[in-house]
C-alpha cells in the first residue's frame, strides 16, 4: 500500500458516508490553519454527519488545527454528548451554538467560527459590517447580528443566537466574532473567506478617511450574482478543492 493510499483507507467502524464527512472536515481544519485562522486549541468547525441521527464533527478540544485528523474528529449528539469513542474532550463552547444551529437550522450542515484580528474588530464597531467594499457587497442583506453575552457556555444562548441569525448565513457575534452557516461545507468556507476579506479591507480603509458609500441598488445587485450562493457555480465546491490539493501538498496526514 502507498503512503498515499493509507490516507484514503476507511476504518470499518465507520460508514462511508461519514468517513468522507470526516476527511473533509479535518481538510477544513487544516485550511483554516494554513490561512492563518487558527486560534491556539479554541474555535470550532462543525459538520453534520449524513445520516437519520442528529449528530456533527466537531475538533477535539486540546489539538492544534493542525493536529486534526479524520479518525481524532469527535462525533456528539446535539446536546454535547460524545457518541461513540473518543480520547478528547470538546470544548462546551463548542456545542452551545453549534449544536442549537445543527439541531434548529435543517440546511445547516455545516457551521464555523473564528477570530481573526480582522473580523472580531470589526465585531466591535458599533456600525458592524460596512457595505463599502467589494467582498462586503456581495454579503448585502445575507448579515444578522448578536448582542455580546460573554464566553458562550451558557446552554440557552445557543437558541437566541440561532433566532438572532433570522435565516441568514452570516451571523456577527458583537465583540466576539462571525459566525457562518453554510448548506454544505465547501459554501461555508467560501463564505468565511468572503467575510474575513470585507474585514481586512474594511478595517484598512477605515485607517485611511472617510468610507466611500455603494449605492443600494448595487449593493443588492452584487448579494445577487455573488457566486458564493449559487449552486450553479459550485457554491464554493472549487475553492474548497484547490485549497485542499494545497494542504494535501503541506501534509496529507489529516486523511487517516
Amino acid at each position: 500500500m502507498s503512503d498515499t493510499a493509507k490516507y484514503y483507507e476507511r476504518p470499518l467502524k465507520y460508514s462511508e458516508a461519514e468517513w468522507k464527512a470526516r476527511v473533509k472536515l479535518a481538510a477544513a481544519y487544516r485550511i483554516f490553519d494554513h490561512l492563518g485562522w487558527s486560534e491556539a486549541i479554541y474555535n470550532h468547525i462543525s459538520l453534520r454527519v449524513p445520516g437519520p441521527d442528529n449528530h456533527y464533527l466537531i475538533n477535539p478540544f486540546g489539538l492544534h488545527y493542525s493536529e486534526v485528523r479524520a479518525s481524532n474528529l469527535v462525533k456528539v449528539d446535539v446536546d454535547g454528548n460524545i457518541i461513540g469513542e473518543s480520547d478528547w474532550p470538546i470544548n462546551p463552547a463548542g456545542f452551545t451554538f453549534h449544536g442549537a444551529i445543527h439541531k434548529n437550522v435543517p440546511d445547516g450542515h455545516c457551521v464555523m467560527h473564528l477570530h481573526t484580528t480582522a473580523t472580531l474588530s470589526v465585531c466591535c464597531l458599533e456600525e458592524g459590517l460596512s457595505y463599502t467594499n467589494f467582498y462586503a457587497a456581495q454579503l448585502y442583506g445575507r448579515v444578522g447580528y448578536h448582542e455580546f453575552e460573554g464566553i458562550t457556555t451558557d446552554p440557552t444562548e445557543g437558541d437566541r443566537i440561532v433566532a438572532d441569525s433570522e435565516g441568514k448565513s452570516v451571523l456577527l457575534l458583537r465583540n466576539h466574532g462571525p459566525v457562518v452557516i453554510g448548506h454544505t461545507l465547501e459554501q461555508a468556507l467560501s463564505l468565511m473567506w468572503l467575510v474575513n476579506r470585507a474585514c481586512e479591507i474594511q478595517v484598512c480603509s477605515m485607517s485611511m478617511g472617510k468610507l466611500r458609500a455603494i449605492p443600494e441598488s448595487v449593493l443588492q445587485r452584487c448579494s445577487r450574482d455573488s457566486l458564493n450562493f449559487d449552486p450553479k457555480y459550485g457554491a464554493g465546491e472549487d475553492v474548497f478543492a484547490a485549497m485542499t490539493r494545497i494542504i494535501d501538498r503541506i501534509d496529507s496526514n489529516y486523511r487517516y
